[in-house]
This record gives C-alpha cells, structure tokens and sequence, in this order.
C-alpha cells in the first residue's frame, strides 16, 4: 500500500549525534543511506517525515556519513575536532524503512543492539527518514496508551484471573519491556499474546530472547518453563470474551518456538474452541514442524503467520541458523494451512540490498504461488546491520530496486496480496477473500 505524504521543500542534510545525545543537522553535508552498496543520495520517493511515535539512535562509535552537495561523493564527517557520531531512526509500528543510515565505523566499536535503524536526515524544521507506512491499523500506535490507566487495568486483570501465571507474564511484558500486544490484552482490544515455549529449534542471529554469546544483550528474558494448557486458554478465553472480533496468537517475542509444544498448543486450541467459536486463533511461528501445524488446524487453528528473512535457502540459514529442520518443511506449513483453508502470512524481516533484488522477488513470488500466500507482514529487521552482512553468503548484498518499488511490483503481479503489520482477525480477512472471490 502506498501512504501518500509530504516531501521536503529544501536538501535534506546529514544528522549526527554528540556523545550526550543531542542530534544535530549538518550545515552543508546532505542525507546519504545505504541500501544494499554503498552510501548513496536517499531519492524523493523514499522521504517521509520521521513518523509519531518513531525514536532517534545515537551509533557510538561510527562517524556519520553525508553527501556532499558539490561532488556529490560520500564523505565521513570527523566533526571537525568535536566528537561525534552517526544518527538513525527507529521508526514506529506499521512503518517499514527503505535504507540504513550511512556511516562510518570506527575500530572497537560496539555492536549495535537489536533495533532497525533507519536513515535519519533534517529540513524544513523537521526530521525525515526513508520508508512507508504498510498498515493502517492503529493498534500499536504509541500515544494510543495511557500508563496511568493502563496499571490500573493490569492489576483488574490480574486479580480477576486469580494470578494466572500466563497473565502473570504477561504483566512484566506490558511493564518492563513496554510490548504492545500485552499492553493491548490488558486494555481490551485488538490481539492477545500466549507466550507458551520456554525452547527454540532456531538459533537466530538477531533473537530478543535469547544471546549465549554475550556479545550484545537481548532485548527479554525468555519464558523459562512451558504453560498448562488451562492456563493459557483462560486468558486466550478472556480475552474473546472482552474483544469483538478479537485476535490471540501463540508464539511472541518473549519466548522460543512455539511449535516445539506441540501437544500443549494443540490442547489449548482444543479448550478454546470447546468453549467458543468466536474470535482468531493465531499461530506465530518458524514453520518449523508442519506436522503440529495439522494438528493445530483439525483442532481449530485459523490463521497462520511464518517469519522468513529470506526465501533464499543459503540466507535464510544463515540468519535462522536452523537445529532440525529445513526451508521445506517452513513452505509445507504454509501449504498444510493452505490445505485446511487457514490464513496465510509470513513476517517478512526485511533488510535493504537483501530483500528488494531481483532474486529475492523470483524466489518471493515462487511462494505465493506454491502456498496461495495472501500476507506480507513488512517487518524491520532488528539487528546490527554490519553484523547481518558479516553473516550473509557472498553476493547476498547489492543495490536493490528499492523496497517501496519491491512492494510495488509484487502487488502489480499478484492484486490478491495484502501488504501489512499486524494479523488481522478472521471477519477481515473472510471480507479480503469475499471481494476476490475465494
């Protein structure tokens, strides 16, 4: 989907960070990102005024990178004896960005924590970054939450559940790492969490749940031990109960792979459905085990989202790291749904020069046909972008098309797709079914 928006009526300059924090714009050097080469002039098309509710990143260690208006070259700016460093923008939900911020790194700098990062420039008395909006559902917007309220309608919750141990969790999500998703569980609206698995058959290179390595933290604490199935469908039950045309979905940020509880997984499905025929059952995934995603769907499975960085067999590997299973068995889950006629979606972790080449659309599209793919959740990538390219095949990086002309052609190819964010409920993908007559 296209979001039409402002365009800046001067050159939008290069921002750097001072140690304190502070960003500033450059006085000459303009806006440069980086896609899948090297740092280049960001295009009209690609500017967006930084979105509500988006935050701004000083990059330690990494001297800023602008363009300079009279050559046109890349130029590493030292500060001019002041210390400084690059800029970049996080952009908020339902926004996908189109180019990485251009720097420098200097030696011994540190790895970036896991967030998207995103060009970041300055003009007309405002702040702009690359990207566009792909979903319109306001659900995750930020000033939509009141902190206020919202303890007051966790600690309601909580009491009301007799501590439930999945709401339980829930409450530290909400709280301490300030998710969405449970906060809006508290609220009442939109889609719930069921964190279930306390283990992974991924060793993914950007997981927020888990870093043995110790060289960057992640961004939670993993759930350490598996749920009952009472438990977890006692807030999945809650939750439809409050929320017309509500939304719960296994498998979230603060756990491992939900597939590897299959049994667990199935029997809450099986409580739930028992109980109701209301509301989405969701399946947040890997894909990893097609055979639990069948029994999930004979006992009520209704939609099904599988997170893929690439449909290219050597990157994806590279970054899911996979224990026991392989691609294949991630595209027979998308084709098991398929079969028992659930929705289907991929989280698309999408990252410039990797996800907008011509090879990357062949392989893409090789999937929508195969599995009636009718979902494309355009989602950052959160890692260290260095990082991720330290890790990739060679040849995997090269200047793409661009993500915003990637969407564009897909959606010319295949009218069906839907791009977006968020999984919707089940009356609004019946509504997306009914108008192409499927």
């Amino acid at each position: 989907m296209a979001t039409p928006h402002l365009r800046p009526s001067e050159p939008v300059r290069m921002v750097f960070s001072r140690p304190d924090g502070k960003i500033l714009d450059h006085p000459e050097l303009l806006l440069a990102g980086v896609g899948g080469g090297a740092p280049r002039p960001v295009r009209q098309d690609e500017l967006i005024p930084l979105p509500r509710g988006s935050d701004m990143f000083s990059l330690p260690g990494r001297r800023p990178v602008g363009i300079d208006p009279h050559s046109g070259a890349a130029v590493a700016w030292d500060g001019d004896g002041e210390e400084v460093y690059g800029a970049a923008a996080f952009l908020a939900p339902a926004w996908t960005l189109f180019l990485h911020p251009a720097y420098s790194t200097l030696p011994n700098a540190p790895t970036l924590p896991l967030f998207a990062y995103g060009a970041l420039g300055f003009a007309d008395d405002r702040f702009w970054a690359t990207g566009r909006r792909v979903d319109d559902d306001i659900r995750q917007d930020p000033w939509r939450f009141n902190p206020r309220r919202l303890r007051r309608q966790i600690t309601r919750r909580v009491e009301e559940l007799d501590h439930n141990p999945v709401a339980a969790s829930l409450e530290r999500c909400a709280l301490e790492y300030n998710c969405r998703a449970a906060q809006n569980y508290f609220i009442g609206r939109h889609e719930a969490p069921l964190p279930t698995s306390a283990s992974c058959n991924s060793r993914c290179l950007g997981c927020i749940s888990l870093q043995a390595d110790g060289e960057f933290p992640a961004s939670h604490d993993r759930v350490r031990r598996p749920r009952h199935a009472r438990d977890v469908a006692a807030v999945a039950l809650d939750h439809l109960r409050r929320v017309p045309q509500g939304v719960v979905s296994f498998g979230q940020g603060c756990e491992g792979e939900p597939l590897m509880e299959g049994d667990l997984l199935v029997e809450t499905v099986q409580h739930i459905r028992a109980a109701t025929a209301a509301g989405t059952i969701n399946l947040n995934t890997n894909g990893s085990r097609p055979d639990v995603v069948a029994s999930m769907c004979a006992a009520g499975l209704d939609a099904i989202r599988v997170s893929i960085n690439s449909l290219r067999e050597p990157i994806y590997n590279a970054y899911y790291r996979p224990l026991d299973y392989s691609l294949e068995d991630v595209r027979q889950s998308l084709r098991t749904m398929a079969a028992h006629g659930g929705f289907r979606a991929i989280n698309y972790l999408v990252f410039p020069g990797v996800n907008d080449t011509e090879e990357e659309l062949e392989a893409l599209e090789e999937l929508i046909l195969d599995t009636g793919l009718e979902m494309i959740q355009m989602r950052n990538l959160n890692i260290d972008p260095e990082l991720y390219r330290q890790q990739l095949p060679a040849g995997s990086m090269r200047e793409g098309m661009g993500l915003g002309r990637f969407m564009d052609r897909l959606a010319a190819r295949h009218p069906h797709l839907r791009f977006g964010y968020f999984n919707p409920a089940k009356e609004t993908y019946a509504a997306w079914r009914l108008v192409r007559g499927t």
